[in-house]
């Protein structure tokens, strides 16, 4: 029996690939900084979970391998501790890698809406009979809360992260591209070189495979166009996309186009018009993606992990199509300030279609912050910030801070969005449970 272990196994992308190794039989163990849902869950499948502090004597004897997060710093114990004993290592993006060539695999990549496509090509292959593998960034209700599902017809439906480069060790047959944006900007310093990495991703696709490609991002179309006869496209202004709204049961165009997407998929893999549409029309979104958690004074609340502009402006276009006429409340935590940053401007003009913004304190991403970031941006500026551009904003120095504000202030037939990609998932759950 293999022994394998995880350094950050609480993480989103880990845990599904720790979940993977136990459905093989392997013996997995894991540590993390601090108790979530997702160690939770992997303790009550058999993982062996450590909590708090990395040490080196979180790393069982008779470890075969271990499998951590590109974020690791070097100086990790854990990570020290299997160099001294000469375990063989690879970081997340490399072991899914070679997974990925054990497959028939199906990436999803983007700089947005790639955990949402990927959910619905994932139930597009469920319902094709192909009985997929799945991998993704988030937890789906129809896996039972889970961010995996183990299939064995011999297909990976994979979400393809670029941070770090990660999707480049990946080797998939089909190929899809939500949109391109300017993201990641601590790894690729510019937008060109984001667009240079897609196109890197692409080229990895054999010549009997296919692309997936939005049609209407400018950056997607660029890049794309230049593997000719591979390529799939995809719009939302289609007669494809005027019939995927009517069946569509999660709002905003942003989702018909991940939805085209998640079709394209589909038909490239031969699976029916019927059990494609079928699939689409009973997604009913993923954790975290307008999320819908409840009612407070009347109001309704959802958790979404919108942290980009385009993705707080793409969902508060959705609130607005659901809510017309209503007051949208949008309750943000900033996540990494070296992305606040990069994206300033873009961050002045993400909240315009919400009346009221609560900004909470950045989340600060370990391993991934500079000094002069921290220096330069925080919420408290970017609270005055918008201000000044006329917008109703606030800052709260906490989440019980903004959860009074929110008691006191929220109105019945609001809608309040608690946003982030960090811990305010966490705000919507106290508001709802006092």
């Amino acid at each position: 029996m293999i022994r394998i272990h995880f350094i950050g196994i609480g993480g989103i992308g880990v845990s599904a690939l720790a979940q993977y190794y136990l459905s093989q039989g392997a013996k997995v163990s894991g540590s993390d900084l601090t108790h979530s849902e997702i160690t939770e869950y992997l303790a009550r499948r058999g993982a062996r979970i450590i909590l708090g502090p990395h040490s080196a004597f979180n790393l069982p004897q008779g470890v075969d391998r271990m499998i951590y997060t590109a974020a690791t710093p070097k100086t990790n114990p854990e990570l020290k501790e299997a160099k001294r004993r000469k375990i063989p290592m690879q970081t997340y993006a490399e072991a899914v890698g070679d997974l990925t060539r054990q497959f028939k695999t199906i990436t999803i990549s983007g700089s947005h809406g790639k955990s949402t496509t990927t959910a619905m090509a994932a139930l597009v292959l469920e319902d094709g009979w192909c009985d997929p593998m799945v991998i993704i960034g988030t937890k789906m209700s129809e896996y039972g809360g889970s961010n995996f599902r183990h299939g064995r017809g011999g297909h990976l439906v994979l979400e393809a992260d670029e941070w770090n480069k990660s999707f480049l060790h990946y080797s998939p047959e089909i190929a899809a591209i939500t949109n391109i944006d300017a993201e990641h900007l601590d790894t690729y310093k510019t937008a060109a070189g984001v667009e240079k990495a897609f196109a890197e991703y692409l080229g990895k696709v054999p010549a009997h495979g296919a692309i997936i490609a939005n049609a209407d991002d400018e950056r997607t179309a660029r890049v794309a166009q230049k593997f000719g006869g591979r390529v799939k496209w995809y719009s939302a202004d289609s007669a494809d996309g005027a019939m995927i709204k009517k069946i569509l049961k999660v709002p905003g165009k942003h989702n018909i186009s991940n939805a085209l997407a998640a079709q394209a998929i589909g038909r490239a893999l031969g699976i029916s018009e019927s059990a494609i549409l079928q699939a689409l029309g009973r997604f009913r979104g993923t954790w975290r993606r307008f999320e819908f958690k409840g009612m407070l004074n009347g109001a309704y609340v959802f958790n979404d992990y919108g942290h980009h502009p385009r993705e707080i402006a793409a969902t508060l276009q959705a609130s607005r199509e659901r809510f017309p006429l209503r007051r949208i409340w949008c309750v943000f935590q900033p996540h990494q300030y070296q992305r606040l940053k990069y994206l300033w401007n873009d961050f002045l003009g993400a909240f315009d279609l919400a009346d009221r913004v609560v900004l909470l304190p950045v989340y600060d991403v370990a391993g991934r912050e500079t000094k002069a970031a921290k220096d330069a941006v925080d919420s408290v500026k970017l609270s005055h910030a918008l201000l000044e551009r006329g917008k109703n904003a606030s800052h709260a120095e906490s989440f019980a801070d903004a959860a009074a504000l929110l008691c006191a202030e929220v109105r019945p037939g609001d809608a309040v969005l608690i946003m982030g990609a960090g811990d305010i998932y966490h705000l919507a759950d106290d508001l709802l449970w006092d």
